[in-house]
């Protein structure tokens, strides 16, 4: 099974209201989202040996890194809007 299989409903959704390109860039968010709320309810618990109160070294990277691909889409969301408005 692919993502497109396992998000169809999702994907409907978001194409019928945003388009194809925007729609899947939608449910990518949404799915980097699930996956940065996770890392982070699982940084609670595995947290750095040298600072209690930050995650893992390793966690912190997969954090940052999830969060860069969420400002990577949410730019070319924001671009595919305002060529839509031009």
């Amino acid at each position: 099974m692919t993502i497109l299989d396992d998000k169809s409903d999702e994907l409907e959704r978001y194409e019928f209201m945003m388009g194809q390109e925007r729609g899947r860039l939608a449910v990518a968010l949404d799915l980097l989202t699930d996956a940065l709320i996770l890392t982070g309810q699982h940084g609670v618990y595995c947290v750095s040996n040298r600072n209690p109160s930050a995650p893992r070294l390793d966690l912190q990277a997969v954090l940052e890194g999830i969060g860069g691909a969420k400002s990577l889409i949410q730019s070319v969301m924001a671009s595919l809007e305002a060529e839509r408005k031009r």
